[in-house]
């Protein structure tokens, strides 16, 4: 589902649309600050239900935007915007716990030791532990940190401003501003209504997901974005080569992004963006090599427990073995043919024809698809990723991935109405596969003109 940019209406139509854009917002605001209670008190499915419905009407509003005089509708939309962080700013993470595992790598780091040596629970960082942050970290019996050290640097820098969540919620926040800088910038440039950034900035993954949640994926989504920008618009590649390394080492997956950086076929011989990109890497590890192999992390093991090492966590290797039993010769197969087609998409973007702006970003945006569907773990958190291309492209299975994967959340565990996980993983590929269908159906030529403005013979 693409929307394009309209024919400016009426003034009354578009103050119409501008009012129901308010009401629209309105109603996101007190969703939102209702939200954390009723995950608490009514359990995942209603929580579900609230996000799915936001999401929506964001869908809503994205269309609406587009036909709204652009200065008093950027004035609301970026007014709800700051509102709806606001509003849960203040809240503990409701969703997940990785943010008191950055405090805790930022407040290790401070104190002058490796976050790759210990365990929290370690009694060399006994000291450390205090009420507010210690007895939220996830895996602190058993697993040094999982963040690389673009993350952890992040998570250092934090701690020298504030040891705490309200900070590094902060943090993660202004990240989001970068990424809705580049949006705005590249919406002009594919001469699509700026206004569409509110697919971004009131999408409520990315509400829950920083504000809420502080999770890392904001910072990694800014360096990606800003990244991209050098590579697909003034055409420094060399410098989107070394900030797409950045991003890789916020989160590891956004090394898909460094495609758009190097140019092989336009630029015969060159390698000079994948050198940079690894001498970037290879600095940034650097302060931390004192642990060897190490320097890993929890990473080996994170793939065994989310069984992404074995294709077990895959809902289609799971939907084949609920009919047919255990097959032994599924996972491997699943996880090389996935990773071929994955990796098959990364290298058109750098060897295909030479294309436009809006082609190489559509590129993007099934490669990270393909990704998120086929090879990642079932994380809700990671299909942020693609809320830059819905905003951007406004692709129907972007909508329906960013919106449907909150089924996957599994949080309260006392809710008496919860549905098996592989139900609701169901649900999520199932709408995509949906939205995909429907986006790729072939259509009917429209006439230019209407039949009774049809030349005559």
């Amino acid at each position: 589902m693409t929307f394009p940019g309209a024919i400016r209406p009426s003034g009354a139509v578009d103050g119409r649309a501008l009012r129901w854009l308010g009401l629209i917002g309105a109603a996101l605001l007190a969703t939102t600050l209702a939200g954390p209670a009723v995950h608490a008190e009514v359990g995942d499915l209603a929580f579900i239900a609230l996000a799915v419905a936001q999401g929506v009407l964001v869908l809503v509003a994205t269309r609406l935007a587009a036909g709204c005089r652009e200065s008093p509708t950027l004035a609301v939309i970026l007014g709800v915007a700051l509102a709806l962080r606001l509003a849960l700013l203040f809240e503990p993470p409701n969703l997940s716990t990785d943010a008191y595992r950055y405090v805790w790598d930022g407040r290790v780091q401070g104190a002058g030791v490796n976050p790759y040596l210990h365990v929290p629970a370690a009694p060399a960082l006994e000291a450390l532990r205090d009420e507010a942050i210690f007895p939220s970290i996830n895996r602190r019996d058993y697993a040094v940190t999982i963040y690389p050290p673009a993350a952890q640097m992040l998570f250092a820098l934090v701690n020298r401003v504030s040891d705490g969540l309200l900070a590094m919620k902060l943090a993660l926040v202004a990240c989001e501003a970068v990424t809705a800088a580049v949006l705005v910038d590249l919406l002009r440039r594919l001469r699509r209504p700026v206004t569409r950034v509110v697919a971004y900035l009131w999408h409520p993954l990315a509400v829950w997901e920083v504000a809420g949640n502080a999770h890392i994926d904001a910072a990694m989504l800014a360096a990606t974005m800003l990244g991209l920008w050098f590579g697909l618009v003034p055409g420094r590649r060399l410098v989107a080569a070394g900030i797409l390394a950045v991003a890789a080492l916020l989160k590891p997956f956004a090394a898909l992004a460094l495609s758009a950086a190097w140019r092989p076929r336009q630029h015969r011989g060159d390698w000079q963006a994948p050198v940079v990109a690894l001498a970037v890497a290879a600095l940034l590890y650097l302060p931390y090599l004192s642990v060897g192999a190490g320097v890993l992390g929890f990473l080996p093991g994170y793939l065994r427990e989310e069984h992404t090492d074995s294709s077990g966590g895959f809902w289609l290797v799971a939907a084949l073995q609920h009919f047919t039993g255990p097959v032994a010769w599924a996972p491997p197969l699943y996880l090389a043919l996935g990773t071929a087609l994955v990796a098959w998409l990364a290298l058109a973007v750098p060897f295909g024809r030479d294309q436009g702006l809006e082609a190489r970003l559509r590129s993007l945006f099934w490669l990270f698809l393909a990704f998120l569907m086929l090879l990642s773990p079932n994380l809700p958190w990671y299909y942020m990723a693609l809320l830059p291309f819905v905003a951007l492209l406004g692709p129907a299975p972007g909508w329906a991935a960013t919106i449907c994967c909150f089924v996957l959340y599994d949080v309260v565990r006392t809710d008496n109405t919860a549905v098996e996980f592989a139900v609701r993983d169901t649900v999520l590929n199932l709408a995509v596969l949906t939205s995909l269908a429907v986006a790729l159906w072939p259509r009917r030529p429209v006439l230019s003109a209407a039949p009774s403005e049809a030349p005559r013979p």
